[in-house]
């Protein structure tokens, strides 16, 4: 999110979720891109992702939108420390790769 956009994507093994500025779209999940999302959030060490450092301050001046993961596995959620998006740290780029690339449509 920045000032003036909104945007949250819901994902779960059966459907995707895009809200855009409180407009939502619901699309079916493939199972083979449900596979590797999950395989790159297991490949984590979810108890120390809000420990991970932002490569880039963009969103601090509204030069890019701020983003954050929540995953929820075991019945607890994980958040991530916030990012730039299209910028996440290292450690969360193959997850970030594997779910912009779900939902086929990375903007910058």
């Amino acid at each position: 999110m920045t000032r003036g956009i909104n945007r949250n994507s819901i994902l779960t093994p059966t459907s995707k979720i895009s809200v855009y500025n409180g407009d939502s779209t619901k699309t079916a999940m493939i199972p083979s891109e449900w596979s590797n999302i999950a395989r790159q959030a297991e490949a984590l060490d979810l108890s120390k992702i809000s420990d991970l450092q932002s490569p880039t301050t963009g969103r601090f001046s509204d030069q890019a939108l701020s983003s954050t993961f929540m995953i929820t596995s075991g019945g607890t959620t994980y958040t991530s420390a916030t990012f730039d998006a299209g910028r996440p740290p290292k450690e969360l780029e193959a997850l970030y790769n594997a779910i912009v690339g779900s939902k086929g449509n990375r903007k910058k």
